[in-house]
Parts: C-alpha cells; sequence; structure tokens
C-alpha cells in the first residue's frame, strides 16, 4: 500500500502556509518559466524561516519532505506526483479529495494519499485540463484530457459526481510494452503474433476488442510497429495516447466544444479529413460512434491495413457494436448493406481480456469470412481457453489453435507472408 501522506495535522497546515507564502513571493505569470532549482532555493528558506517560527519543531527529514511537497504543488499535480513517479502503478483513481486508489499489475489497492480538500483537487484537476486546452467547470462538468507523458486522464465533478471531484488516470510507461514484453507476459503466442504481424504486413484491416483496462491501446501500439518506416500513418483519437515511432505520422485529436457549445471537433470529421490527406494507413484510437461508417467506406475503398480499437466483450460482440455505431450515422442502411459492408471491410477481430488475477491475455483471433443469409460469418482461429483457477488465485488455462486454417494465408503468401500450416492444426500453443 502506497503511504504518502502530509503526516501530522500541524505539517500539513505549515505546508500550506508555505506554498502560500511562495506563490505570494514569486511573479505567478513567471513561476512556469522559473528555474526549478532556483525554486527550490526559494522553497527551502521559506521553509526555514517558518519552521523556526513555528511552535512545532521539524527535523530535517521533513523540512525537505515538505520543501518536496511544495515543489510538487508548484510544478507538479501535488499529492499525485509521487504515483506518477511509481513505474509499477498502471491506474490512479481519485475517487474522492480523500479516497484514491490505484492499479498494480491488474489489481486495485486503496493509498494513504489525501488532497487537502475539495478546492485543492478540483485545482489539480483545473491545471491538467487547461494544460491541453480544454475547461471543467458546472456547465461542462466532465472532460477528457492527458498529461505530458501521454498518460489518459479523464475527470468529472459536481453536480455529476454526487460525492465530489473524481479523477482518473490512466498510466503508460515511459517506454511502451513491446513484442518481447507482450511474450514475456504471456499475454500471446509466438505463432499468434507471427499471424498478427503479416496481417498488418498484408495490410489487413483489423479490430482491436476488448473491456476497459484489457490492454487494447497496448497492443494497437505493438501492431502499429510493424508497418513500415516508409507509409504515411494517420491517427485519430479523442485523447492522445498512441506511442507510435515511425518517422511518417500525423495525430489528429478531437476538440470539444467552447463555452458557447461551439467549434467542437468530432472523430467523424477527422475520419473524413484524414481521407484527404493521402494516408496509406489511418489508426483511429478507438472508434465509438457514426464515425464507423466512415471508418469502415474508408476500409472499403483503398485504406486497406487500417486499425483501431472497440469495446466489447467477444469478436461476435464486436460486429453487433460497429453495426450499431454505423446507425448512429443516421444514413437508413438496411441491416443486410450494413453487415455487407462490415464483413467486406474488416478481416481480422481480435479479442483481449483482462483476467480475474489481472493478468491480460489475447483470448480470440478471428477472421471474418463474408456474409452467409443475414448473418456475418467468421471463424475463430486461436483461443485460449481457461481451465480453473490456482490456489493463489492465477487463472490457470492454455493458448490453442483451433484446427481451422483461415482462409486469410492466401492473402499473407501473395504478401510473401508464409506461416507453416503446422502452427494452425489444433493443438496447444507454446
Amino acid at each position: 500500500m502506497a503511504d504518502i501522506n502530509t503526516g501530522t495535522p500541524d505539517l500539513g497546515r505549515v505546508k500550506t502556509a508555505i506554498h502560500r507564502r511562495l506563490i505570494q513571493k514569486l511573479n505567478l505569470d513567471r513561476l512556469s518559466q522559473l528555474n526549478r532549482d532556483a525554486v527550490r532555493s526559494e522553497v527551502a528558506s521559506i521553509v526555514e524561516s517558518l519552521a523556526s517560527a513555528e511552535s512545532t519543531p521539524m527535523t530535517l527529514p521533513e523540512r525537505e519532505r515538505l520543501s518536496r511537497e511544495v515543489l510538487d504543488e508548484v510544478f507538479g499535480l501535488g499529492p499525485l506526483e509521487p504515483l506518477l513517479k511509481d513505474t509499477t502503478i498502471s491506474d490512479i483513481l481519485v475517487n474522492t479529495y480523500k479516497d484514491v486508489y490505484v492499479e498494480r499489475k491488474g489489481l486495485l489497492e486503496r493509498t494513504n494519499v489525501q488532497f487537502r480538500d475539495e478546492a485543492h483537487l478540483l485545482a489539480i484537476i483545473d491545471r491538467i485540463v487547461s494544460a491541453v486546452g480544454r475547461r471543467i467547470d458546472e456547465s461542462s462538468p466532465m472532460v477528457d484530457a492527458r498529461l505530458a507523458d501521454g498518460s489518459r486522464v479523464n475527470a468529472i465533478i459536481p453536480p455529476l459526481s454526487i460525492d465530489g471531484a473524481c479523477l482518473s488516470i490512466r498510466r503508460f510507461g515511459r517506454e511502451p510494452l513491446n513484442v518481447d514484453a507482450l511474450l514475456r507476459n504471456n499475454t500471446l503466442t509466438s505463432g499468434m503474433l507471427a499471424l498478427l504481424r503479416g496481417c498488418v504486413f498484408a495490410r489487413m484491416n483489423t479490430i482491436i476488442s476488448g473491456g476497459t483496462g484489457a490492454g487494447k491501446t497496448t497492443l494497437l501500439n505493438v501492431l502499429s510497429s510493424f508497418i513500415s518506416n516508409r507509409e504515411r500513418i494517420i491517427t485519430i483519437e479523442d485523447a492522445a495516447e498512441l506511442q507510435l515511432y515511425q518517422d511518417h505520422v500525423v495525430r489528429l485529436e478531437t476538440r470539444p466544444a467552447n463555452v458557447e457549445g461551439k467549434g467542437a471537433v468530432h472523430q467523424r470529421q477527422l475520419v473524413i479529413n484524414s481521407l484527404r490527406m493521402r494516408p496509406d494507413r489511418i489508426i483511429v484510437g478507438e472508434v465509438r460512434g457514426e464515425e464507423a461508417l466512415d471508418m469502415l467506406q474508408a476500409m472499403n475503398t483503398g485504406q486497406d491495413g487500417s486499425l483501431t480499437t472497440i469495446h466489447a466483450n467477444s469478436a461476435r460482440d464486436a460486429l453487433g457494436r460497429v453495426e450499431t455505431m454505423v446507425a448512429m450515422a443516421n444514413f437508413n442502411l438496411p441491416e443486410i448493406a450494413t453487415r455487407r459492408q462490415i464483413a467486406s471491410a474488416i478481416d481480422v477481430v481480435v479479442q483481449i481480456s483482462r483476467l480475474s488475477d489481472g493478468t491480460r491475455k489475447v483470448t480470440s483471433i478471428s477472421e471474418i469470412t463474408g456474409v452467409e443469409g443475414d448473418i456475418i460469418s467468421m471463424q475463430e482461429i486461436f483461443a485460449f481457453r481457461k481451465t480453473g483457477l490456482a490456489e493463489n488465485g492465477a487463472v490457470l488455462g492454455e493458448f490453442s489453435a483451433t484446427g481451422i486454417r483461415p482462409r486469410l494465408t492466401e492473402r499473407l503468401a501473395a504478401s510473401c507472408v508464409n506461416l507453416p500450416s503446422s502452427m494452425f492444426e489444433s493443438t496447444r500453443l507454446h
């Protein structure tokens, strides 16, 4: 359990006083431009003078701690800074100003971190959202944003959040997980990875499906790393979080409405605009609305090799959600026309799940084979089968091939991707 608190009430009061005096003494407009060492020296001086004046004695470690916490208030996110520096934490969840949880290795744990009060938490939230040109207030009480390191942030405040402001931070490592890490974590097998690498190389349109926190964005980052450095990639996201390292990447991000309720730019507009930007690949961070129709049309009209993620509990559910999103565009397409569009556009659906023990697994890789009657037909190629739980709660199971040789192997071969037929034989994978 993280134990990062301001200590005794007296020390907390002194810290607040130091912060107030520092703001009064320094020019607030120049604060962000000041050298951190200069401010550190100023903070240390104020701590020393206040400590001398206070009736509560402070040891040298306590003074250093106060200096560090005040610096976090000035330059960072206050009480959250120690959590942000902890590389083992993947999620920071602030339920109220005095109730903070973190996720480590897929499991939640409560911390001793607290803000001074509701106003303190709101000030930190405002600092985060204003840094990316967004706002949060009673007229716009929820917002998506991001931190400088790419971490995804969601904030929601009263009146929507009844018990007080809430803040959720989805963290991404300074270096995104790579292929080796996924194999080392047993997220998938080398054979499954070889198939997905081939699909990206052969420009097959792929959807990554999964629940919240399942690892969709991480897997999308890994698959996008297989794209040639000679291609022009355009990414479209609500809050930019993809970490691509190719040379030719154009990143687009939606924009919320302004105070007058105008100026919003939605994903659908960005998808349409991206088609005029001569893309080789379009990557939509997450398809969640009417932009699904434009994405499918792009996939069907030359933008092969597109990648996206979607919230769904299974590959079949993912297709159903795409169908629902297409209907949101209000084009009144017949169901069968929509399903044919989906079957023609999407080649592969990858299902990833977070299991009860916190581990993440690619639980299914399926290919779309067409439309039979009025149903989209698909067949599973690889799967993870759960077999039970160990005494320590670890999920037991195994990856296996279903025994179906996928039709997409012909397209892979046409792109000089030749996979051994033995890898598709019905057997346990290693």
